[in-house]
């Protein structure tokens, strides 16, 4: 009774032995796949991260890469046991003939699976277990913050691990009974030649992958604003994805029969046994070496950008916000304006500082549909315009108006304009006019086109293109406002007054800083002194959502292109 019972394990282990040169790579996957899904999880949950600097940002990141990679593990590891299935379909029909029926071989299939699961979470948690900490000291390296040194293990992440491996090994279980209990005795004998027959060289698939491909790699060299970019991405990168499948699975055979058709070329013997196995091979093997290119690509798209933006934070830091302290009046208000400046300048006094490479200037911006050189504020308008040109989310930019004064004051310059001239500044785009129509204003005449601008930070901000408008004076910024507000009603968008400075404090006082003035512009509100609204930035603030955000998204990218990684080698 006892070698019964112990017989169906030991075919199990035997098989997984004999079959170690497939089934070694896939048992090594599974267990990263585990010990990664744990220290997500363990990174998600730990209430160590919770309390870094930008913690909340980081979890919240990892929760979306969890989704990311639970659909991500059940598929591949599905697929990839299918493959091993396959290859073993021929030794369970050798066992079906000699006398086992469906329900022992299943018995195998379980033990096996079993084996397997044991092996990969005993080997996923334990390698989970003992790196999970040394993640967590990374992360709050990259986070630029200092790691809770007590080591732990989050039961949670823990049972969500075994939970959800736990179901997507039954599903490959499910399968793997199914596919072989489907199949005749005699079929699962022949599995290994199925698909062994050349396939015909489809031109038309062939044809249609490199002009998707072409087209996919035109958008990516052509868009150049940043919101069609956006938009255009998942569009190019699926392109690129079917150009590649219909490439390697059709392309790739039709290369080769055109290489059979060179008969100077085919008719030697190293070329002719090559090229005549790859044309037999290539329909079945194309896809799994696409997944490969596929999987390989996105490694290094996703690592390359990540630790770009990474190693960036500090010039976007700077570039979204050029001065250390600034605050923002809503209204050309002079009042509005000095009431605040005089608390930021008593602030200042406290601390014996003085405000340095002062930015101050006045703007009105809004968005608007430009089609040529005329900027569409009312939608219903559209419909009009698509005879001559198509409108799309690409053509949404915003319009800056500044008054000629301020602009000199910034940029100690000494321009002068008619009354219906501007000076313009194109950002990230190119204005190839002589004029500009705004609807609800006259035509004006583009006097020069400007090389730079001042750095406010909001090209860092915006993720729409900006065209900056040097006017005479603040009557055109009032024509302006009231053709917005006429168009946009409640929506419209209020005249900005900006001033931004440097001090000779470092960081932590200019933190005490901002919490003072912020104190500061809330008692003039209170006293009824002040009612605009005002918005105010910290630069050494805002340095910590910056290093939260752009390093979680490093330690996302990491993580997922280390399972990448582990796909492709498989």
């Amino acid at each position: 009774m006892k070698r019964r019972v112990l017989f169906y394990p030991k075919m199990a282990l035997t098989g997984i032995r004999k079959n170690l040169r497939t089934y070694g790579p896939y048992l090594l996957t599974c267990v990263i796949m585990v010990m990664m899904y744990y220290i997500f999880n363990y990174l998600k949950d730990s209430p160590q991260v919770t309390v870094m600097k930008g913690g909340d940002i980081l979890q919240s990141m990892l929760l979306m890469g969890s989704w990311v990679f639970t659909l991500f593990a059940a598929i591949f590891l599905f697929y990839t046991n299918s493959f091993l299935i396959r290859n073993r379909k021929k030794e369970f029909g050798l066992y079906n003939i000699l006398g086992m029926d469906k329900k022992n071989i299943a018995r195998i299939l379980l033990w096996e699976c079993l084996i397997m699961a044991a092996i990969s979470f005993a080997g996923g948690l334990f390698c989970g277990i003992l790196f999970s900490k040394l993640a967590q000291i990374w992360i709050a390296y990259v986070m630029n913050d200092v790691a809770d040194m007590r080591f732990q293990i989050e039961t949670g992440a823990l049972t969500q691990t075994l939970a959800i491996f736990a179901v997507i090994f039954i599903l490959i279980l499910l399968h793997a009974l199914w596919q072989v209990g489907r199949s005749k005795p005699v079929d699962l004998l022949h599995s290994a030649a199925v698909g062994e027959k050349p396939p015909k060289a489809n031109w038309i698939l062939a044809l249609l992958g490199a002009a998707v491909l072409a087209a996919a790699y035109y958008i990516a060299v052509t868009i150049q604003d940043p919101l069609g970019a956006l938009l255009a991405f998942f569009v190019a990168v699926g392109m690129v994805i079917l150009a590649t499948y219909l490439l390697f699975i059709a392309g790739s055979v039709v290369f080769c029969r055109l290489l059979q058709k060179n008969r100077r070329y085919y008719y030697k013997a190293n070329h002719f046994i090559s090229v005549s196995s790859m044309a037999y091979r290539m329909k079945r093997n194309g896809a799994g070496l696409a997944s490969i290119c596929i999987l390989s690509t996105s490694v290094m798209v996703m690592l390359s950008c990540v630790f770009c933006c990474y190693i960036g934070n500090e010039d976007r830091l700077y570039g979204r916000y050029p001065r250390q302290l600034e605050f923002c009046v809503y209204s050309f208000d002079g009042a509005e304006y000095q009431a605040r400046l005089d608390a930021v300048e008593e602030v200042l006094a406290a601390h014996s500082l003085a405000a340095e490479n002062v930015q101050d200037w006045r703007y009105l911006s809004f968005g608007g549909y430009f089609d040529g050189d005329q900027v569409i504020l009312d939608q219903n308008k559209l419909d009009m315009t698509q005879s001559h040109a198509v409108i799309t989310l690409n053509s949404v930019k915003d319009v800056y108006f500044v008054p000629l004064e301020d602009y000199n004051r910034l940029t100690g310059q000494n321009e002068t304009l008619a009354d219906n001239e501007v000076l313009l500044y194109a950002a990230r785009q190119s204005y190839n006019y002589d004029t500009i129509t705004i609807e609800g204003m006259e035509t004006r005449t583009v006097k020069k086109q400007m090389e730079k601008f001042v750095d406010n930070g909001n090209e860092a901000a915006n993720i729409t293109s900006s065209l900056y408008l040097v006017v005479p004076d603040l009557t055109d910024i009032e024509e302006a406002d009231a053709a917005q507000r006429k168009i946009y009603e409640k929506w419209y968008s209020s005249p900005r007054h900006m001033y931004g400075f440097d001090t000779l404090a470092d960081e932590e006082e200019q933190q005490a800083l901002a919490r003072e003035i912020e104190a500061k512009f809330a008692l003039l509100a209170e006293e009824g002194k002040t009612s605009a609204d005002c918005r105010f930035d910290s630069r050494a603030r805002e340095r910590d959502g910056f290093y939260a955000l752009y390093g979680s998204m490093f330690v996302l990218g990491i993580l997922l292109g280390i399972i990448f990684i582990a796909a492709t080698v498989l």
